[in-house]
């Protein structure tokens, strides 16, 4: 490389300085990277400017070569980063070299325009959001701030906050970007000494915001309680078995006010196809797999080889009383020739509507070994899990159940693995009938409104999630192929039903899904693939009343609403509601929040609640948004479960899916009383009508 001896090391001023005439397009960098300047200067002019590197060599070139090298302050695995004073010849010659110019630090000035520059380099920062709370005696406050220097990934950002008594603290705030797009600057709600007055933020850029008033969150509180009235109806956790037991009852006991509604979609029900490793996998084996499920016949069946012990044998295979036999191949020698394809592809040939088989990873071409007699099994352990499709049902509460009274529907359990989930939308329905005879407050709601609940859409992955596998999240419809279907796989099959639907889809080109079958994500063979996404959509389109709606998640403590995706690059959402209908969406959710928190003083955070693409992160294919876009409906989320503050360690702890009961049975008492509110907020809404 072309570089003097020495070269100009002058102290630099800051400012963003753009003369002519030779001009370098910054390309994109790798992900995360500030997005690309167009960077100028002229003949003899110097900069300070910071490039991202090919690779380390190319560092190593630039420092024996005697480039003035400022810094090296980012270099992380993927990304070699420095800031170098070049002159407008080495700029073009470093472009050459495939460096990439990311940033004009600053250029060359003079002393007299120092003060100037200084004060125009200041950013500007705003409050996104300043919010106070209290739980269990303890005050927080969360904040967000934006800067205007959105491009610069080294601002430093720090909120001062004061009470009344003139108590001051700082604490500092992290950049977040989503799809390598500036968001904010955050920090998790942080415990203070004293209900805060006011805040204001620094920059190190210089930047100051005006001081801001924090409001108190949510701003809301529920209706007390009548004396007398009944909750607590959930005292364990709820197999899919003992929820159909639940609706049962609640239709007998309360008929003049419940249905019980059949969704039109069966599942594939608790089962799987039976297989088993015909070898051994270290060595060489294939998989043998039924065509059909094995409580269809298949659990059990034997499989084997045998060497029919005499030279020059065919391959051959026979299936007799449950048997599967495969003969061996044998050569000139009587020595087995038969490889694990051949007999792979000769049981799935010659028994087609029974098995199917794959090479076992590793043991192609091998010479198939004299093996078994292994059985099938669907490998599935619930004993007394009932194995046939399962009819989703859907509780329908209301005194007028004709469609004439506006509709809300609560659902749950769309992933398998959130145990809680039913316990809140059952304690739910159990509070509007029990209360329904000596609470006029309820009276008014359930004669006011008509209330669907599916308790859970996900039968058949819950009941895996119960008895084999506690993080299933997906349903149990194997849609992987060949190899990915050897049974090491198996926790890892099914589809993420909350994925599947037809709105900002993955198949629209939206972030959040997968075409992986055994991705966590994994949005299944199309859009509305699966029963359970269906059905959900099936009982919100038939029931065209139903213009509200909330899906019962877990865990995190989250309240949100549409849009739920987006593409990227540009990070392009789903189209934002209307002003009226933001201003709806979160003057509801603070109403909802703060009836959660008049349980156990638990509060949904103020940062996550919003949109679920700016809170959580893009979910394509989302039920909530196919709700909202495609049907009309007001759709929210609850993830329920929020942190913990641990006074001791003074952190936020997480729950997780499966807490402990007693956290589980707090969480469902706290997350119906939101949707006992939800309930009130549709009777208000109708009552405007």
């Amino acid at each position: 490389m072309r570089w003097p001896a020495i070269l100009s090391a002058a102290l630099l001023t800051t400012t963003l300085l753009t003369v002519q005439p030779v001009t370098a397009q910054a390309a994109q960098g790798a992900q995360g990277a500030r997005k690309a300047q167009t960077i100028t200067l002229g003949a003899g002019e110097h900069a300070l400017i910071r490039f991202e590197l090919p690779d380390e060599a190319a560092f190593e070139r630039l420092l024996t070569s005697g480039a003035d090298i400022a810094a090296r302050p980012r270099t992380t695995p993927d990304k070699i980063v420095a800031d170098i004073v070049v002159d407008n010849r080495q700029l073009a010659e470093l472009i050459e070299l495939n460096a990439t110019p990311v940033q004009l630090i600053h250029g060359e000035t003079t002393n007299a325009a120092r003060n100037l520059i200084t004060t125009q380099q200041a950013d500007t920062l705003q409050f996104l959001q300043a919010y106070w709370w209290t739980g269990n005696g303890r005050t927080f406050l969360q904040t967000q701030v934006a800067t205007t220097a959105s491009d610069d990934p080294d601002v430093e950002i720090t909120v001062r906050w004061t009470t009344a008594d003139g108590t001051t603290g700082t604490y500092p705030l992290v950049r977040f970007e989503d799809a390598d797009e500036y968001q904010y600057h955050y920090a998790l709600p942080q415990p203070l000494p004293a209900t805060p007055v006011s805040v204001t933020a620094t920059s190190s850029l210089g930047g100051v915001s005006r001081a801001i008033t924090p409001a108190a969150w949510p701003g809301s509180t529920p209706p007390a309680n009548p004396a007398g009235y009944q909750k607590d109806f959930v005292d364990a956790y709820l197999t899919p078995a003992d929820i159909t037991a639940r609706i049962k009852r609640l239709a007998r006991q309360y008929p003049k006010l419940v249905d019980v509604l059949d969704l039109p979609n069966k599942t594939q029900g608790y089962r799987r196809t039976a297989a088993a490793y015909l070898g051994d996998p270290a060595t060489a084996a294939i998989v043998v797999e039924s065509v059909k499920f094995g409580d269809q016949g298949f659990n059990g069946v034997q499989v084997r080889t045998i060497d029919p012990g005499k030279a020059n044998s065919p391959l051959a295979a026979s299936y007799r009383d449950r048997v599967l036999t495969v003969k061996l191949g044998t050569g000139a020698g009587g020595e087995v020739i038969s490889s694990t394809g051949d007999v792979a592809a000769l049981i799935a040939a010659r028994f087609p509507k029974r098995f199917t088989a794959f090479v076992e990873d590793g043991s192609a071409g091998l010479i198939m070994p004299v093996a078994g007699p292994v059985q099938l099994d669907d490998g599935l352990a619930g004993t007394e899990v009932p194995t046939k499709p399962q009819t989703v049902q859907a509780l329908r509460i209301g005194k007028v159940r004709n469609g004439t009274k506006p509709g809300v529907l609560a659902y749950s359990q769309e992933h398998a693995r959130e145990w809680a989930t039913p316990l809140v939308t059952l304690e739910f329905a159990e509070r509007l009938l029990a209360n329904y005879a000596t609470d006029p407050a309820t009276k008014e709601l359930v004669d006011s409104t008509d209330v669907f609940i599916i308790p859970t859409v996900n039968p058949d992955g819950a009941n895996y999630s119960f008895n084999d596998f506690n993080f299933q999240r997906k349903n149990l419809v194997n849609h992987c192929a060949g190899a990915q279907r050897d049974p090491r796989y198996r926790n890892s099959w099914g589809v993420d039903v909350n994925r599947n639907y037809a709105v900002g889809s993955y198949f629209d080109g939206y972030v959040g899904a997968s075409a992986n079958c055994l991705s966590g994500t994994y949005a299944g063979t199309g859009e509305l693939s699966e029963a359970e996404s269906r059905n959900v959509v099936a009982l919100a389109s038939q029931h065209k009343n139903i213009k509200f709606s909330l899906n019962v998640h877990s865990y995190g403590g989250y309240f949100m609403w549409s849009p739920g995706a987006y593409k990227v690059p540009g990070r392009i959402t789903l189209p934002r509601p209307s002003i009226d209908e933001a201003a709806f969406f979160l003057s509801s959710a603070k109403r909802i929040v703060g009836a959660i928190a008049a349980e156990r003083g638990t509060v949904t955070w103020p940062a996550y609640t919003g949109p679920v693409a700016d809170v959580l992160y893009s979910a394509a294919g989302n039920s909530a948004d196919h709700l909202y876009y495609d049907l009309g409906i007001t759709a929210w989320n609850f993830e329920v479960g929020n942190d913990r503050w641990n006074e001791t360690t003074q952190q936020w702890e997480g729950v997780g899916f499966q807490p402990p009961f007693d956290e589980a049975h707090a969480e469902s008492q706290e997350y119906a009383g939101g949707l006992i509110e939800l309930v009130r907020i549709a009777r208000d809404q109708s009552d405007l009508r």
